[in-house]
């Protein structure tokens, strides 16, 4: 018994020397000021995430019902659309990004491999279907799809969360200024 003590006081120092850091590095996110164009911008990437997602759900559903090669396609161009809307976002996040807060500025270092994977992903599924011009039944590329849609989905789950949690930061600094705490 007198064996854990030592242990779990040794586990508890650990515990709260790890979180410092993280605790510090929230309150960085609120010292330096969110940028509203890149608010707006990450508003925009949110949209255009969940519009993919939905029609990365639609074109598994679209491998189970419809045997036409051409709705198949039509559906990936569809998706094609919001990919690279999403990219043009980004390219417009990454011009401003120095102007953001540290938080923005992350969100956008972390959007860009998924996006980027993203269209090339869709772009794979759009080649093989005009290569192969048949109805897509091969588990392989329902699988391609299945992957494809869960990136889809972390996108537009990780930008949503990234809003959510600015907009805790930035009430949680307003709060503090009214209590007179300091930030710092």
């Amino acid at each position: 018994m007198k064996i854990a003590r030592p242990q779990i006081r040794l586990f508890s120092t650990a515990a709260v020397l790890m979180v410092i850091p993280f605790l510090l590095s929230l309150t960085a996110y609120a010292t330096k000021p969110e940028n509203p164009q890149l608010s707006q911008l990450l508003a925009d990437a949110n949209d255009e995430a969940f519009e993919l997602a939905r029609d990365a759900i639609d074109t598994q559903m679209l491998v189970r019902t419809d045997e036409n090669w051409v709705d198949h396609a039509l559906m990936l161009e569809k998706m094609k659309g919001h990919v690279d809307n999403l990219a043009l976002i980004i390219d417009k996040l990454s011009r401003a990004q120095k102007s953001g807060s540290d938080l923005q500025q992350q969100a956008v270092e972390q959007m860009l491999p998924l996006v980027k994977q993203l269209s090339a992903n869709t772009t794979a599924a759009i080649n093989y279907l005009k290569q192969t011009k048949t109805r897509p039944t091969s588990e392989t590329y329902t699988r391609y799809l299945e992957k494809n849609a869960e990136t889809a989905h972390q996108l537009s789950s990780m930008i949503s969360s990234l809003i959510d949690y600015e907009k805790s930061m930035t009430e949680i600094e307003q709060l503090r200024s009214k209590l007179g705490a300091p930030g710092e």
